[in-house]
């Protein structure tokens, strides 16, 4: 028996997220069906992280063991070929030891937000990026997520139907850039809570849009309340970037 890794790459829009559910595709049920569809063998596919419907991944890990034998560059050819046409594409694969896990290998995972700051709506990026109208100041976005990095209890920022045994966790970066008419807001942590980069994202675009004082993201930090946090980002804008094995 073979263990794989791959890197995978998708749009989240068609789906009810990574993870396989009863309601809707899943993009880890097209890959298991694929699989299937070329080996002959039912697997179960892991990944690194479980975006939630809507949300994209650009390099989103997985793994999954084959007993019949073929080589990492078959691999990722037939996953190709039995994906079309889900917007899911197989950047990599590579064959890797039992040891690794691509949830429980990895060392942090780091999430992109990307916003569109401008008052014309989304032609092109439309389902891709969150479209805000009114002008944000970043240097008082960037004020605001510095109180936010370095080890915390996230229940603000955390869901209701979060299933995570703690709300305390180390966020290692979390900083905000502008390109052009983006506003692209970047973190980092070993471990995310359920909406937790969605819910940091809409609290800071109250501080760029100048309706709330950067320390208001410490004040509402420290209130451990889910009232407390500003409008909850919608899933479009929402990117898997990567994660790291160490």
């Amino acid at each position: 028996m073979a263990r794989f890794k791959l890197i995978v790459e998708y749009d989240g829009g068609p789906f009810v997220g990574w993870q396989r559910q009863d309601n809707g595709i899943s993009v880890q049920g097209c890959l298991e069906n694929a699989i299937f569809n070329f080996s002959g063998e039912r697997v179960t596919c892991f990944s690194a992280g479980r975006t939630d419907s809507g949300v994209h991944a650009v390099a989103m890990p997985a793994h999954f063991d084959l007993e019949k034998p073929m080589s990492a560059f078959r691999v990722r050819e037939a996953l190709n070929f039995h994906l079309k046409p889900r917007p899911v594409a197989v950047l990599s694969a590579e064959e890797v030891g039992e040891e690794f896990h691509s949830r429980f290998s990895a060392r942090s995972r780091s999430y992109l937000y990307r916003i569109v700051n401008r008052r014309a709506p989304l032609a092109l990026g439309a389902g891709r990026a969150w479209r805000v109208a009114s002008p944000l100041d970043v240097d008082a976005m960037n004020d605001g997520a510095r109180f936010l990095v370095g080890n915390h209890d996230f229940t603000t920022f955390r869901a209701a139907q979060c299933q995570a045994a703690t709300p305390v966790k180390t966020l290692s970066a979390l900083s905000v850039r502008r390109q052009g008419d983006e506003v692209l807001v970047e973190t980092t942590a070993p471990s995310f809570l359920h909406h937790q980069v969605r819910s940091m994202t809409g609290s800071l675009v109250e501080v760029g849009a100048g309706r709330w004082a950067p320390e208001k993201m410490q004040a509402i930090l420290k209130a451990r309340d889910r009232s407390a946090c500003g409008r909850v980002a919608p899933p479009d804008g929402l990117y898997f970037q990567r994660a790291d094995y160490g």
